[in-house]
């Protein structure tokens, strides 16, 4: 470390020789700590290796989570940075503070409940918020030290119920908005964000969050939440990620007539005019941040897919609802395999019934990309709101169209067009369900009974939607049914069922957590300017075999 730091002296030193500029040679010497003009000094602190000057003193550092850092700064600090008498005398470590903060939030959780109808998750995600707002460096220090406890607070399920109450819980600006209202001044508006360099981009326009629909400007809890997991997990510097909202409206009728509402009170922008919008916003943010990586989270089917297929090729882009989703579901279904005992062989031999045809073109994308992969089309039975998808169908989605069954097929099985979920498990006999409808409680009684008689000696239980009241079932609902010879996964965290005589079933999770921060991560190391279908399936490959290990994450099917 001193060696490190010695380093940097040296280079600034070299730079400081060869500067003419006054002011240039005064914010070197401010970065040195070795005072300057009118008596000022400067702080360093190590970001990517490089220094970084801070252009600010006294209450104005208290006041910026950024840089904030409590009773933690040492008298020498202090001094520098002009907080002698602005703080309680006694120097408090980072950890210390941290084991404070422990303490009280077990004892304010309770407390921090709006009213009764106020969930303890809600109030936790209260909390924490507030320490965001005051500390970043604590914040992302607890996050990553209690992460399986943290993580369903700020991401899944918990932030479902924050991007539902939004405007209430509001208190302090976080991220950037966009709106319709803001066409033609996007271009300047970028450089509103104080940060020179910015690496990660979430951006979401609010219209699907997770299974909840269009929730509007609300949807940006879900950015937010997103880009925690990318400081948590992936140690991306947060003082280089953005969360964004595209504000082009709402048609949620309950927010459009919601005097609170903080987003427009207007329908949502259709064809063109939203495309306009959109490519507005991406021609802005990559003019000032040109190796950044934008990642779309939470839009429309039909806008997910054409401005995927859109930018690219263009920008250093994803979808993880897109591309994350088909590399989870893909690793799940790998995963299952291996914890079935059988060779990777047998994949095309795999019986899967999906529940969901809209959610269902996500999965194409990566089988389709995998040349391996094209004989397995067959293996799929596709059920959506109206029954089982054959060729007899006359409104099938392109993408779907494929897999349609044939009448051909079906008539030794005794199925025919719009036959029922539970009809369909009772004939095909599965070795995988997987659920992507948003619909809680999808896989009833009777559709586990059904699975009773898979081919399989270990069938496989997807309930995939999120958040947890949209699960097509529960990890306890599937044991109790089925037994314990069941592999079951979901999208939302669910605990392990007791099974009795010292036998637990273990409720693995499936989610999108497990693959975007390392796509994002590996793309900003490598360097690379296009997001692949490759990167995609070889993350997808990249799993670990659902077998019944806890990680400090929980069980996953993928491995960074």
């Amino acid at each position: 470390m001193a060696s490190a730091a010695a380093s940097i002296s040296r280079s600034l030193r070299r730079s400081l020789a060869a500067t003419s500029s006054p002011s240039s040679r005064r914010d070197l010497l401010l970065l040195l700590g070795q005072g300057g003009v009118g008596g000022g000094r400067g702080f360093v602190t190590a970001e990517c290796h490089r220094p970084v000057v801070l252009h600010k003193r006294g209450s104005d550092i208290l006041h910026d989570p950024w840089f904030n850092r409590g009773t933690a700064f040492s008298m020498t600090e202090r001094d520098r940075l002009g907080l002698r008498g602005l703080l309680p005398p006694n120097v408090v470590s980072s950890q210390q503070q941290i084991d404070r903060f422990m303490v009280d939030m077990k004892r304010l959780q309770k407390y921090a409940r709006d009213g009764p109808s106020d969930t303890y998750p809600l109030a936790k995600w209260r909390i924490l918020n507030r320490l965001h707002d005051r500390n970043e460096t604590m914040y992302y220090k607890v996050l990553i030290d209690n992460i399986e406890e943290h993580a369903p607070i700020v991401y899944t399920p918990t932030v479902g119920l924050v991007c539902q109450n939004y405007s209430g819980l509001f208190r302090r600006p976080r991220g950037m908005y966009f709106s319709a209202e803001d066409r033609g001044e996007m271009m300047s508006m970028v450089y509103n964000w104080p940060a020179d360099q910015v690496d990660m981009i979430v951006v979401t326009d609010g219209s699907r969050i997770l299974g909840l629909g269009d929730l509007g400007v609300h949807g940006i809890g879900i950015a937010i939440g997103k880009l925690d997991l990318y400081v948590a997990a992936a140690g991306i510097n947060p003082q280089r990620v953005l969360p964004v909202m595209i504000d082009i409206g709402t048609n949620n009728e309950k927010l459009l007539k919601d005097p609170l509402y903080l987003g427009l009170q207007e329908n949502r922008l259709e064809g063109e005019e939203y495309v306009a919008v959109i490519d507005e916003f991406m021609e802005a943010v990559f003019a000032r941040w040109p190796n950044v990586i934008v990642q779309f989270e939470d839009f429309q089917s039909k806008w997910a897919f054409r401005l995927l297929q859109r930018y690219r090729k263009t920008y250093r882009m994803f979808n993880d609802d897109v591309q994350g989703t088909a590399g989870v579901a893909i690793a799940g279904l790998l995963g299952a395999v291996r914890a079935q005992g059988r060779p990777m062989i047998d994949f095309p031999k795999q019986k899967i019934v999906v529940a969901g045809a809209g959610r269902f073109r996500i999965i194409l994308l990566s089988l389709t990309i995998c040349v391996a992969f094209e004989s397995a089309r067959s293996q799929f039975w596709i059920v959506d709101a109206h029954g089982l998808i054959t060729e007899e169908r006359t409104d099938i989605d392109p993408d779907a169209r494929p897999f349609a069954r044939k009448k051909s097929e079906l008539s030794h099985q005794g199925l025919s067009e719009g036959a029922s979920l539970i009809e369909v498990v009772k004939k095909v006999k599965p070795d995988v369900i997987l659920g992507l409808s948003a619909v809680g409680d999808l896989f009833s009684k009777e559709v586990l009974e059904a699975l009773k008689d898979s081919s399989s000696s270990r069938p496989a239980i997807f309930a995939m939607s999120n958040p947890t009241k949209n699960a097509e079932c529960t990890p306890e609902e599937a044991f109790s049914i089925l037994g314990e010879k069941i592999i079951f996964a979901s999208g939302s965290p669910f605990g392990d069922v007791d099974l009795g005589n010292g036998k637990i079933g273990h409720s693995n999770q499936g989610n999108n957590m497990y693959l975007f921060p390392g796509i994002g991560l590996g793309t900003l190391l490598s360097g690379a300017r296009v997001i692949s279908d490759g990167m995609l399936q070889a993350a997808a490959e990249r799993k670990k075999p659902l077998t019944m290990s806890r990680t400090t994450c929980g069980v996953q099917f993928i491995q960074q």
